[in-house]
């Protein structure tokens, strides 16, 4: 996510990124977030009036650091250097001779302090202002901007946050109690993305732009099947595959390509695995001898995909079937194949359309291959 300058404006529901058209970039954030893996059964309302999802976001974020206020935030260690009256942790030698401090009854030190002003907790003030901004007219603004004032003064800056740190936090049985809201805090944080609307606001190229919401697109499908599909199923994202070689020189590890799938799921009961490779344009594109053609590298890519890591001992790799999944320019496509006994799936997904109907495309696009998928989550 791009740094975005004070007072950027979120964007218009409805556009077009590229050639593509988007109805509304929430509910793909929405899909993409761990939130929606920790809403439950507001899940349904959220999907429902994805346009009001910053003022869900928002409830949901000042709810969460209430809860967190009322039982105590948690706390963390901070280094400290600071020069004290009396010895606490290690003694900083070097600084206290060349400042003669013991002359002055001082003594340099090196410390761990017990603190509120963690990195988690930063993060959740930052959130807190953004929601802030965006909502400045609604009440779940005025009561963010409260609690984010609250946090600072009980000690917590908004300083040396990095957006990349918080998707390194771990949470263990003792700070369970934050997974929600930091997952809050981070779709409030990344809604403050760059507008096309008047107003000040931080702009972008349009190609950054185009990138940023294919990985969001990808991101979105993912997110979208780890809840949709039932416990059964695995789910996982960015996948490293292996090719079956021998017999290789000393040097092509280093310049050798690897393969990495953006979707993969699996069902061992089932003895079913489909890989699925998201792309942000059009499926078709035009020839000198057609008027539109599939992507010929995007087919190798996925028959590449599947057919690479057959193995005799592996049944999933076997029947292993393929899915290329883009968003829809003007119409609807779903085409299939069978290549030496790998399924090869060619669809899109209207991002045009209400949410109803972007959850029930995403789920048509499996179901005549996978099985065990909610009716409703």
């Amino acid at each position: 996510m791009p740094n975005l300058a004070e007072g950027a404006l979120i964007p218009s529901p409805e556009r077009v990124v590229g050639r593509i058209p988007v109805r509304n970039l929430w509910l793909l954030m929405l899909y993409a977030s761990d939130l929606y893996r920790a809403l439950g059964n507001a899940r349904t309302a959220s999907e429902a009036m994805p346009d009001d999802l910053p003022r869900m976001v928002g409830e949901i974020l000042a709810d969460a650091v209430e809860a967190r206020l009322r039982r105590h935030l948690g706390l963390g260690y901070q280094h400290r250097e600071q020069i004290v009256n009396r010895v606490r942790g290690r003694i900083d030698v070097l600084t206290t001779e060349r400042k003669q401090l013991l002359m002055r009854g001082q003594i340099a030190c090196r410390f761990d302090e017990l603190t509120l002003d963690t990195v988690r907790n930063r993060f959740v003030r930052i959130a807190l202002e953004r929601v802030a901004g965006l909502l400045r007219r609604r009440p779940v603004g005025r009561r963010c901007r409260q609690l984010a004032q609250r946090l600072t003064n009980l000690g917590v800056s908004n300083l040396g946050v990095v957006r990349s740190q918080i998707d390194l936090e771990r949470f263990g049985r003792h700070d369970s109690a934050d997974r929600l809201m930091v997952s809050a805090a981070k779709l409030a944080y990344d809604m403050a993305i760059p507008s096309e609307s008047a107003g000040r606001q931080y702009m972008h190229k349009p190609d950054r732009d185009e990138v940023w919401v294919r990985r969001l697109f990808e991101k979105a499908v993912t997110g979208f099947y780890r809840v949709a599909l039932k416990d059964d199923w695995t789910v996982r994202g960015g996948v490293k595959l292996r090719w079956h070689s021998s017999d290789h020189t000393p040097g092509l590890d280093a310049v050798f390509p690897q393969m990495t799938v953006d979707i993969m799921l699996e069902n061992a009961a089932l003895a079913q695995r489909m890989v699925i490779d998201t792309k942000f344009t059009s499926i078709y594109k035009r020839s000198v001898y057609r008027s539109q053609t599939l992507h010929s590298a995007y087919l190798y890519q996925i028959y590449a995909y599947v057919r690479s890591q057959v193995n005799e001992s592996d049944p999933l790799t076997q029947t292993a079937r393929g899915l290329l999944l883009h968003p829809a320019v003007g119409e609807r496509v779903d085409e299939s194949v069978v290549i030496q006994g790998h399924y090869i799936r060619f669809a899109t997904v209207d991002l045009a359309a209400n949410s109803g109907e972007i959850r029930e495309q995403l789920i048509s696009v499996i179901t005549p291959d996978l099985r065990c998928v909610s009716e409703h989550t």
